[in-house]
């Protein structure tokens, strides 16, 4: 009997919306890169509205729901970002305020998820990206 492996999807998504984004580009390169057992799937964040309590009692919006099934359906998720004032920029963050709730059934729990960040001139800038993903509730 021939045992053959299921592939192991992966949600990426970039935290810059630029289209000639520097970020974006190495999503799209790790995505045609990847191997045909572990494919990419690039979920572009743009439509995702800030993230609003009020909003998220009415029930998510379409893009976010689309963004959450994406994850679920995912086996880890690739996070591609850049930095800016030392910090995560706003649209990761939203984005990630929108995938960890309801805290107790966000589609991140135990979700796995790498980072990837576009190296800038500074040395110490990669420490600022990780903290807000501990904020946020997600395992770095």
């Amino acid at each position: 009997m021939i045992e053959t492996k299921r592939p192991v999807r992966i949600l990426g998504f970039a935290g810059s919306l630029r289209q000639g984004s520097y970020n974006r580009a190495l999503l799209r390169a790790a995505s045609e890169l990847a191997p045909e057992d572990m494919p990419i799937e690039i979920f572009d964040l743009l439509q995702i509205p800030l993230y609003n309590a009020d909003v998220e009692a009415r029930g998510d919006p379409e893009p976010v729901a689309a963004f959450k099934e994406a994850i679920r359906k995912a086996d880890a998720v690739l996070m591609v970002t850049p930095e800016y004032n030392h910090g995560v920029p706003g649209v990761m963050k939203n984005a990630v305020d929108w995938a960890s709730r309801p805290p107790r059934n966000a589609v991140l729990n135990a979700k796995p998820v790498a980072i990837i960040r576009r190296a800038s001139r500074g040395g110490w800038s990669s420490m600022s990206v990780v903290d807000p993903k501990r904020t946020c509730s997600v395992r770095v």
